[in-house]
Order: structure tokens, then C-alpha cells, then sequence
């Protein structure tokens, strides 16, 4: 699979034959006779070759005129995997939209954030997606309508300010436009499935949840995606709660809760948001953070080539990067982490966390608090934390840049630009700077050759130890070198490799 797939016209056809679900969410299949566009994998007798035409984005065949199939579902499939594995200014468009910002700042905000003017990013998106920023926009929110019509009682006109809508005529519009039906009808259609244990809609005592499930391309395995973000998990900000990650979420709009659990073919993801406009950004979070829109198979393939991590990867295939929902938390994070224990990571992360973190009620767990935010961290006296001085200058000063805006972390990042401004901040090396990289930046190829567990399982697999050999070795698993970081960390028995009992 590679960029522009769409155009590579009889690997589609195949596709689709094989109902490919790997290929769910590379391209859509829009049929000519019967106007609708459909996933590679849908159900239904595929149409004749002669009537697919293949389009790189939903938002492409609903301005073509095509409407989403009402079997496959094809808003519902997994993000392409481009976006999160690649860097220029389409991809990082891409991450940017589907984080809300052209809702919330328009074309010029998403242009103004990536240093381009809103001609050159029309140009570029279009190009590849056959869609502008606007479109593609629209059939975020046409998603969001729909998720919200069908699993929740609310009234339709606050689905349709939820879901981002000017107003209640261009919501009806757009939703028979792209699903055929009325809000009403497509409410009525919504295929019924059981509750995820715990997870009702709408439960009592509990407004503004939502349980809705999160698709990933198979294999998942969650033993270090969970287990690594339960192990590190900030007190009175995340918890490991009936079988499930929790942690609160700081949004656009306001503040909620994500309850995160693992199943066969989906993620249970139960959202409790203060303001309902925040659930798609919401929803690009978490997907974010346990890296669902991941092409497993062709990350594995590659790391099967070197013998040493073959059988790695053949005795749990399908780990993720586990990645985080708020990328300047986990910067200050990875500082309080810097040469100290899993566990006295997590102390000084809750001390700061309960001492300038904002309260928030949780009643159906234990979460108390969100994470300080950046300026109310560069606020602090240097004495009053409990850390050597040096540390004290590195966190203090990363907090005060992204308070002021002079470092941004956000899902726009340039990544070797920012690898480079971290550097220069004082007290980050190399170590520090490459798990934010690969972690909160999400550059699936960031690799730590210095890191003391991947040293340890290097030498005892048989690779090269020393930094330099390691990494001149690790050039054949490029670009998905934060994925063997992941398979050779679970050769230890570190808590951050297994689920929870």
C-alpha cells in the first residue's frame, strides 16, 4: 500500500473482490450505476469493474455526488494510515482537520498554523484528496451527525450544534445528502447492538456520555498499548478501572473523561464530555493515543525481514506506539521521567497534577484532576518543586515555550523541526527529545538506541548494544522504527508490556 492508492486502479479492483478490510479507509469505491460509494470490504456483490471508480476520501465522493452505502457504513472505517505516518503539509492538514480546527478557526486558522496560505493548501488537498478543507470538514461532521443520531436520545437540533452545523437546514441537508435519509430516518435504521458492560448510552447520573466503538485495522494487540499507559498512569488524571484505561481529557470547549477498553474487533470507548462540540475532537484523541489508525500488516511485514525480530513479531503481532491525547503533557511528563523509576515518574506527576491541575468530578471513578496546564506550571517558584535544580530549569522553561507559543507540540508539528527546538532547550538529550518524537509527535519512525531496556534486549537477542551499531542496524526496520522499539520492550518484564489483571 503507498500514497495515492486510489489511482492504482486494478489493485483496487482486487481489493475489493477479496473485501480487503486492510484496505478500509486507503480509498473508496464509488459505483456509477447506482451512486453510491462503499469500503473495499463491503458485504455486498462487488459491482463490475467497468462501474468502480475510486476516489482517496469520503469527502471526494460526496462532492462527486455519491452517497455512503447503508451496509458497509464506509464514515465509520478506520483513518487512513498516511496521516499519522507521514509529515508535509497535506498529512499534517489532515491530523489538523480531523482535530476540529477548521470548525473552530476556519481555513485561514488551518493555514496560519502550518505557514501556508489558504490558495497553497487548497491546492495541495485537493490534489491529493480530490477535496478541499471545507469538504473534508463537512464529512467530519456528517460523521459526527451520525454517530451522535444513533446512539444517542438527544434532540436533533443539539445534534446538529454538536456536531459543528451552522444551523439546523444545512444539518438535514447534509445528512439525506450523504446517507439518502432524514435525521430522523437514519435514527430509525440504527442497527441495535448490546451495551458494552458498564457502557450505556446516556446511563444515569452521568449527562453528556456517550459509548460509542472505535474500529482498527486487525491485528491489535493491547498488551503494551494498555498496559503502557496503566503502568504510567498520572493518579487523579488516569486510572486502570474495571478492565479499562481512564484518564481525563483537556478539549477545545471544555473538559471529559475517556473510558478506554480493548475487545476483539473494536476499541469501548465511553466519552463523558462538558460540551458536546468537543466529541469528534474527542474521538481523534483517543484514536491518536492507542494509534488505531495503523496499517499493522505492513508494519510487521517490514520488521519480519530482520531475522532477529521475526519471531517478536510472529508471537504478538499488531503491538501500536502508544501515544498520548495531549501532546505538551507528555513533553513536561517525559522531563519528570528523566532518570527515574516507572514509579517516581508517576509521584511527581501526581503531586503536581493534584497541587495545579483543575478539579473535576468523576462519579463513576477515581479521577480528580486534569494535568496543569503549561502556564500554570511556568507560574510555579523553582522552590517549591521537589526535583534537582536542574531538572526544575528544564520542565520550568519547556512550560513557559508552550505557554507562549514560542513551542508548539500540536498535531501540525514539523518533526525535525521541533526534534531540533527541543534540543536546544536546556537538559534535553537525545533520549528525551526522541520519545516525545515518537510518542507525542507521533513519528512512527523515532527510534531510542540509548534507552537502557532496548540496550538490554538488544544484547540479549543477539543485536548490536552500543548506540551507533544499533542504529546503523536499525536503518533496515525504517520507517516504522518506534514499532520495533515497541517489540523489543516487550522482551522485559516490565509492567508496561501486559493488560492489567
Amino acid at each position: 500500500m503507498q500514497k495515492g492508492m486510489h489511482t492504482h486502479r486494478e489493485r483496487c479492483v482486487r481489493a475489493v473482490r477479496s473485501k480487503d478490510a486492510r484496505f478500509d479507509g486507503w480509498f473508496f469505491t464509488a459505483v456509477l450505476t447506482t451512486r453510491i460509494y462503499c469500503r473495499p470490504s463491503c458485504p455486498v456483490v462487488p459491482p463490475k469493474p467497468e462501474n468502480m471508480t475510486f476516489y482517496p476520501s469520503a469527502a471526494a465522493c460526496q462532492q462527486a455526488g455519491f452517497r455512503a452505502c447503508k451496509r458497509c457504513r464506509p464514515d465509520t472505517s478506520p483513518g487512513s494510515p498516511e496521516w499519522n505516518q507521514r509529515a508535509d503539509a497535506v498529512a499534517r492538514a489532515m491530523r489538523l482537520i480531523a482535530d476540529g480546527i477548521v470548525d473552530r478557526e476556519g481555513v485561514p486558522g488551518l493555514a496560519a498554523r502550518l505557514g501556508y496560505s489558504t490558495r497553497q493548501i487548497e491546492r495541495q488537498l485537493r490534489a491529493e484528496l480530490g477535496a478541499g478543507p471545507l469538504a473534508l470538514a463537512r464529512a467530519q461532521r456528517a460523521q459526527t451527525a451520525r454517530l451522535l443520531i444513533e446512539t444517542t436520545a438527544l434532540p436533533m437540533a443539539e445534534i446538529a450544534f454538536a456536531a459543528g452545523f451552522s444551523s439546523i437546514r444545512t444539518f438535514n441537508d447534509t445528512v439525506r445528502e450523504v446517507f439518502a435519509l432524514s435525521p430522523s430516518g437514519l435514527r430509525t435504521r440504527a442497527p441495535g447492538r448490546p451495551a458494552e458492560p458498564g457502557t450505556r448510552p446516556g446511563a444515569p447520573g452521568t449527562p453528556g456520555a456517550l459509548s460509542l466503538r472505535l474500529p482498527f485495522r486487525a491485528p491489535l494487540n493491547p498488551d503494551n498499548l494498555f498496559g503502557h499507559l496503566a503502568a504510567t498512569a498520572v493518579p487523579g488524571v488516569e486510572e486502570w478501572r474495571g478492565g479499562a484505561y481512564r484518564r481525563t481529557l483537556r478539549l477545545p470547549y471544555g473538559h471529559g473523561i475517556a473510558t478506554l477498553a480493548p475487545k476483539p474487533d473494536h476499541i469501548a470507548c465511553r466519552l463523558t464530555l462538558g460540551d458536546l462540540r468537543d466529541l469528534p475532537v474527542a474521538i481523534s484523541r483517543c484514536r491518536r493515543m492507542l494509534d488505531l489508525d495503523a496499517d499493522p500488516v505492513a508494519i510487521d511485514d517490514q520488521l519480519r525481514t530482520d531475522p532477529f525480530l521475526a519471531p517478536l513479531v510472529d508471537k504478538a503481532p499488531g503491538r501500536r506506539v502508544p501515544r498520548t491525547v495531549d501532546e505538551g503533557e507528555f513533553a513536561l511528563r517525559a522531563v519528570l521521567g528523566q532518570q527515574v523509576s516507572t514509579a517516581a515518574a508517576r509521584t511527581h506527576a501526581g503531586r503536581l497534577a493534584a497541587a495545579h491541575g483543575e478539579p473535576v468530578d468523576d462519579p463513576e471513578g477515581g479521577l480528580t484532576h486534569l494535568f496543569p496546564a503549561p502556564g500554570s506550571l511556568a507560574a510555579l517558584d523553582p522552590e517549591s518543586l521537589a526535583m534537582p535544580r536542574t531538572r526544575r530549569t528544564t520542565l520550568l522553561t519547556l512550560a513557559g515555550q508552550l505557554a507562549d507559543g514560542t513551542l508548539h507540540l500540536g498535531v501540525e508539528s514539523d518533526w525535525e523541526e521541533t526534534r531540533g527546538r527541543l534540543l536546544a532547550l536546556p537538559g534535553f538529550g537525545p533520549w528525551t527529545v526522541d520519545v516525545i518524537a515518537m510518542r507525542a509527535l507521533g513519528d512512527p519512525d523515532a527510534f531510542l538506541p540509548t534507552d537502557l531496556g532496548i540496550r538490554r534486549a538488544a544484547q540479549e537477542l543477539g543485536l548490536p548494544s552500543t548506540p551507533a551499531a544499533l542504529t546503523a542496524r536499525a536503518a533496515a526496520w525504517r520507517p516504522w522504527r518506534a514499532y520495533a522499539v515497541q517489540y523489543l520492550w516487550a522482551t522485559d518484564s516490565h509492567p508496561i508490556n501486559f493488560l492489567p489483571v
